[in-house]
């Protein structure tokens, strides 16, 4: 096989058999694919699409481009993704849940993309916590822990790392089997036994609209279970934060008082529930999502998850016993401003996307590669939709680094809300399940 003629065959819409897409998606790691070639295919499958069974071998062949963990534990091996949001912590919500529930969670994440926050960067929010270990140390904080939330390291799904550099240049970034490909190649070579896909739809969400949404998650689903590892999805609303902080300490803090504080982050809470419901009857902890449901819901409210969460913290480096002192040892900005909107109303709307650019213009994410990150910043207390406001009632706290940096946080999150003289009618927080 070569490049070329597989290349041809995309750009003039004609099937391209599995063993193509599979030999295309591993030489993507080697020289037998040259970066104008990998651009080219890039565009033309941007253009034209690849069809399903293409888009499966094309993601088995870069998951194969490196490393593939296998497993020896005594439960099923089990992870969650997510397309991105903002104030969206629930896989550290999620992943030691699933852990008290018999699962065993090695979660890669990833950080800061854009307006969403990164998993990672919020980890690291924690003194002394380290995302970069090895596989070995990998192994062992898994199998003692139940979960371990890490960054992927060089040698996982390299063609998906050379690719997605040439798409985001190429303004490829949006195609479904390039988005399929990418996201799955990373997870699936965690070794996993089953997968549940968040898939945001809203302001906040690259797939703002739920049509997108729905088609992205059909797609993910349907490669996923492709490829053997058994996998659904939700999509799941994200016109507004799904926790009420967006930023990284400022989203421990939620995470901290979603397990530990009784009644707090419902909505958090209830994302985390129902993904993990889902996740635990596909793998057979559980006879039922509803009775999954119930599992990951005592998990929390019995502080069990609290207690792994910390230990996994420990494990990683960070403080000993972290459920007990988590408010004590947070990093705090030099700035603390209320927001206020100066008049009355309603909640009508959240421009979601606005808030994470925010966010990210006060030291919370990166503007550019390189930028180091401030894990104090960012914003909390956000208002939700429906709150009934008037003119001293504050939408959000910014916590920011200087006055000249609280002060255009300040603006745009005044610029970020609306109000209306009555209540919207409520969105559903989760809008659907695929396979239905």
């Amino acid at each position: 096989m070569d490049a070329r003629s597989i290349i041809a065959k995309v750009r003039a819409g004609r099937v391209v058999l599995p063993e193509e897409a599979r030999w295309f998606g591993e030489a993507l790691n080697t020289s037998a694919v040259t970066d104008a070639q990998a651009g080219a295919f890039a565009m033309a499958v941007c253009l034209k699409g690849i069809g399903p069974k293409a888009r499966v071998a094309l993601t088995e062949g870069m998951r194969d481009s490196g490393d593939v963990l296998n497993w020896d534990l005594p439960g099923p091996v089990l992870d969650k993704h997510s397309t991105g949001g903002v104030g969206d912590p629930v896989s550290l919500v999620l992943a030691p849940a699933l852990a008290v529930c018999g699962a065993y969670v090695p979660m890669i994440s990833g950080r800061g993309l854009g307006h969403t926050g990164g998993t990672l960067d919020k980890l690291e929010a924690i003194p002394g916590y380290v995302c970069e270990i090895g596989p070995q140390r990998l192994d062992h904080v898994v199998r003692e822990v139940g979960c371990a939330i890490v960054g992927a390291t060089g040698r996982v799904a390299p063609s998906d790392k050379r690719l997605y550099a040439i798409r985001d240049v190429t303004s490829t970034v949006e195609s479904v089997d390039l988005i399929t490909a990418s996201i799955l190649s990373k997870k699936l070579a965690a070794g996993l036994g089953g997968l549940v896909l968040d898939v945001k739809t809203g302001s906040g969400a690259f797939m703002e609209k739920l049509e997108d949404a729905t088609t992205l998650a059909q797609a993910l689903v349907d490669v996923a279970n492709g490829t053997g590892c058994a996998t659904s999805a939700l999509i799941t609303d994200m016109s507004q934060p799904l926790a009420n902080a967006a930023g990284n300490a400022v989203e421990i803090r939620a995470v901290m008082e979603a397990l530990t504080v009784k009644g707090a982050q419902r909505r958090l809470r209830e994302v985390v529930v129902s993904l993990g419901g889902v996740l635990l009857a596909d793998a057979k902890l559980a006879k039922d999502v509803e009775t999954g449901a119930e599992m990951i819901s005592d998990a929390i409210t019995s502080g069990k998850a609290a207690e792994v969460f910390a230990r996994m913290v420990h494990a990683m480096g960070g403080p000993s016993d972290f459920a007990g002192k988590w408010s004590r040892v947070l990093p705090e900005a030099n700035v603390l401003r209320e927001v206020t909107l100066g008049k009355a109303g309603y909640v009508s709307a959240i421009d979601t996307r606005a808030l994470g650019e925010a966010v990210v213009h006060l030291g919370g994410g990166r503007l550019k590669d390189g930028d180091r990150i401030d894990p104090a910043v960012g914003l909390s207390a956000i208002a939700r939709l429906g709150d009934k406001v008037d003119a001293k009632t504050p939408i959000a706290m910014v916590h920011a680094s200087d006055e000249r940096r609280g002060d255009r946080a300040v603006k745009a999150v005044r610029q970020a809300f609306k109000l209306a003289a009555k209540a919207p009618d409520a969105a559903p927080l989760i809008h659907a399940r695929v396979p239905a």
